[in-house]
């Protein structure tokens, strides 16, 4: 079974960065592309990066030019580097394949952007 675990959210002011961490058990992760997704209070999950198994990248508007998505397959690994944080970036990070084929999702990991 693939396991999904998310890591490296947290109380972050305004203007700063954070990168955030996702491992993948299991040979899905070397067969698809993966995306991070995330979910604020009220709202439904939403597409923030997308990366191909070729490292071409893809972002919501809303984060374009601010976050960057990388990956390291050696470390069955995708990363998501977020900067110039705003408060409406405040979500549950969760990462999955692209689109999403692991239907147990990861507990998600928060990040609350606030002074």
């Amino acid at each position: 079974q693939v396991q999904l675990v998310e890591s490296g959210g947290g109380l972050v002011q305004p203007g700063g960065s954070r990168r955030l961490s996702c491992a993948a058990s299991g040979s899905i992760f070397r067969l698809y592309a993966m995306g991070w997704y995330r979910q604020a209070p009220g709202k439904q999950r939403e597409l923030v990066a997308t990366i191909t198994l070729g490292g071409s990248t893809n972002y919501a508007d809303s984060v374009k030019g601010r976050f960057t998505i990388s990956r390291d397959n050696a470390k069955n690994t995708v990363y998501l580097r977020m900067n110039s944080l705003k408060p409406e970036d405040t979500a549950v990070y969760y990462c999955n394949t692209d689109p999403p084929r692991i239907s147990k999702w990861g507990q998600g990991t928060q990040v609350t952007v606030s002074s």
